[in-house]
């Protein structure tokens, strides 16, 4: 017997679909090429998650994030890292007034540009350890801490971090536990020929393109609760868990590439990604139950950050997106039965 699907739902996945397109269409006004990357930033978002860029200077990444925030209606805040930048440099202060009519002083917090909707950390590897801690509370609980006091951050709230993979003198590799925070890493590859030639003709002949609000932030925020209800079969959520538990050297579905070149496997939060970024992608397919080929679809982006590999695998120049690929060739889909 069929499953009955919510007429709700379904029309409510009907319409957030034509708008993702849309949402998708606006930014690539501006962003030429690079559309693995807008799918990957708007999936992220779009199931409450952050993301973290990694490509060279140049690629555009700045410019997907300010079209980005054009599209949805969400105020927007950039935040430069370097060595100096401090954590009340982007948290904010208290600061003391002094009412001139009575003479008497009190502490005023001055919010900073972390309180935004749209949160560009740019070149994020630049700062300290300190500083870069002091995004992790904004990240995992929305809210931020000054003096004791708890301030919340508006919702939606959304972390896209850069960082150049190349130049590492005066930089500070992020913690595990910052990374574990994003929920995809996504790579910008270079433009393609075709590619390069759109984005010089764009920018070199006065070009300026006129990108339009589609979506709200309750509108964003009803889309990540609509994801949410999206079903997950037994045996695709088994799946997924055993991807993510493949990565566990000498762990019980760990493959010979994880037992040879992996360090550290991914946490609980990898299989939540995994599951989250199945949905999404079910839904953008027309469907209200995930399959195996959604898991797979964003099972690099939602490890490569949080496996690492040993001294092995560094020397030998296997890359993690290497290990991750021969982890879901050797993982079947259907689970063994023990004998």
């Amino acid at each position: 017997m069929a499953e009955q699907i919510d007429p709700n739902v379904e029309a409510a996945t009907k319409e957030f679909r034509a708008k993702f397109q849309r949402v998708r269409d606006e930014v690539g006004k501006a962003i030429v090429g690079h559309d693995d990357i807008v799918d990957g930033v708007l999936t992220a978002m779009f199931v409450g998650g952050h993301v973290l860029l990694e490509g060279v200077p140049g690629l555009g990444k700045t410019y997907l994030i300010r079209s980005l925030a054009s599209a949805l209606s969400l105020n927007f805040s950039r935040i430069q890292f370097t060595p100096d930048l401090m954590p009340a440099d982007i948290i904010g202060t208290n600061i003391i007034n002094e009412d001139a009519a009575s003479g008497t002083r009190s502490f005023e917090f001055q919010r900073g540009p972390l309180f935004a909707q749209m949160i560009l950390a740019d070149e994020i590897n630049r700062a300290t350890p300190k500083t870069q801690s002091a995004m992790l509370e904004a990240m995992q609980e929305h809210t931020v801490t000054v003096a004791g006091t708890q301030y919340k951050l508006e919702e939606p709230f959304f972390v896209m971090a850069t960082q150049n993979p190349i130049e590492q003198e005066g930089t500070y590799p992020l913690p595990e536990a910052q990374l574990d925070r994003f929920l995809f890493k996504l790579v910008v590859a270079y433009s393609s020929k075709d590619e390069m030639k759109t984005i010089l003709d764009r920018t070199t002949t006065g070009y300026k393109p006129d990108i339009k609000p589609v979506m709200s932030g309750p509108e964003i925020l009803g889309a990540q609760q609509l994801v949410r209800r999206i079903v997950m079969a037994p045996h695709v959520q088994d799946y997924a868990i055993r991807l993510a538990m493949a990565t566990h050297p000498n762990g019980p579905y760990a493959v010979a590439v994880t037992n040879k070149y992996v360090r550290w496997g991914a946490s609980p939060r990898a299989a939540q990604a995994l599951t989250l970024g199945a949905k999404l992608q079910a839904m953008l397919d027309g469907r209200f139950n995930t399959a195996f080929s959604d898991v797979q679809k964003v099972y690099l982006p939602a490890l490569r950050h949080r496996v690492l590999l040993n001294f092995e695998g560094e020397a030998e120049g296997i890359s993690t997106d290497d290990a991750l690929r021969e982890i879901i060739e050797k993982t079947p889909t259907m689970a063994v039965a023990a004998a």
